[in-house]
């Protein structure tokens, strides 16, 4: 295997002149440039990826930093930041925090240790403060880190009221939200838009924590329907969560949509393979992966970004649980 010596034997420069056009810093003439990169093809000389690191303080490589590698949505996010992040060169390491504080440091201190070039994050476990800290670009995906962070979401409130209007419209007139966690910003916007309509249109309804974990809705809503059968309409805060929903009403014999209707809320594939299938309100998931990726790029690479906050409009799906 070809070594940096051998190529620089071979163009008749220095060691130096050879890893300056490797790295594309300082000086090098023309017809320099010309032999060396003419002695890397003839010798198939292939750099060592990691001393190129080290002596960049770059890798090449982006952290997508996800809580829950087991939710569809985040698979999707990936794939997008994925394709967009091969097409300009850029890998991609995904990290699953598990909603765990300490696991998502551990993370950050690993990548910090690989060089990555910048973060995209779908957690907001730690501070702003501690994100700073971090002295890397980074994008907050699906979720809101502070001003200063570029970041792109779905419009998660409108989209909530329109879920909660579909239900009252079809009919319903005892509501349940099966929320997500407490605190993460997509959850308490979704509450809050279900909450507004269901309270203007003085319609009855009951809030449960489902934290977007489908063993967590079975047995939430197992217990409200069991108690409060009057339940007719169900707003699920991710299409994760109605299929729990979906699951403790077959337990208990409640017919969908009949006895009980069910919306849900990202668009996963997973919604239209359920019975019957899951109306919903569909995000822009490859959209907002593939803009995250983009924005990122640019700030690693020092160019303008045109906004730091992009807020995607969400759309009704009507299927059969409605």
């Amino acid at each position: 295997m070809a070594t940096i010596r051998d190529v620089a034997k071979q163009a008749k420069v220095s060691v130096a002149t050879v890893s300056r056009v490797l790295n594309k810093k300082g000086y090098v003439s023309k017809e320099a440039e010309e032999a060396v990169l003419k002695a890397i093809k003839m010798l198939d000389y292939r750099p060592n990826s990691v001393a190129r690191t080290l002596y960049n303080k770059s890798s090449g490589m982006i952290g997508l930093v996800v809580p829950d590698i087991t939710n569809p949505f985040f698979p999707e996010l990936a794939r997008a930041v994925e394709d967009v992040a091969l097409t300009y060169g850029y890998t991609v390491v995904l990290c699953n925090t598990d909603e765990m504080v300490e696991k998502e440091k551990k993370y950050f201190e690993a990548l910090k240790q690989k060089y990555v070039d910048g973060i995209i994050l779908t957690t907001s476990s730690l501070s702003t403060e501690d994100y700073d800290r971090l002295e890397l670009p980074i994008v907050a995906l699906d979720r809101e880190l502070g001003d200063n962070i570029p970041t792109v979401v779905s419009n998660n409130r409108q989209g909530a009221r329109e879920a909660t209007e579909h239900l009252i419209h079809r009919g319903c007139r005892y509501l349940a939200h099966f929320r997500g966690p407490v605190g993460v910003a997509p959850a308490d916007e979704r509450y809050l838009g279900f909450k507004e309509v269901a309270e203007q249109h003085e319609i009855p309804y009951k809030v449960v924590n489902a934290d977007f974990h489908i063993d967590k809705a079975e047995s939430a809503a197992n217990e409200l329907l069991t108690n409060t059968p009057l339940i007719d309409g169900v707003f699920a805060g991710s299409d994760v969560t109605a299929a729990g929903v979906m699951k403790a009403a077959h337990t208990l014999n409640f017919s969908i949509p009949d006895q009980l209707k069910v919306i849900g809320f990202d668009g996963i594939p997973l919604g239209s393979m359920l019975v019957p299938p899951l109306s919903t309100i569909e995000q822009s998931i490859y959209k907002m992966g593939a803009l995250s990726s983009r924005l990122l790029i640019k700030q690693i690479e020092k160019k303008p970004i045109d906004a730091m906050y992009y807020d995607l409009p969400t759309k009704l799906v009507i299927r059969g649980t409605t």
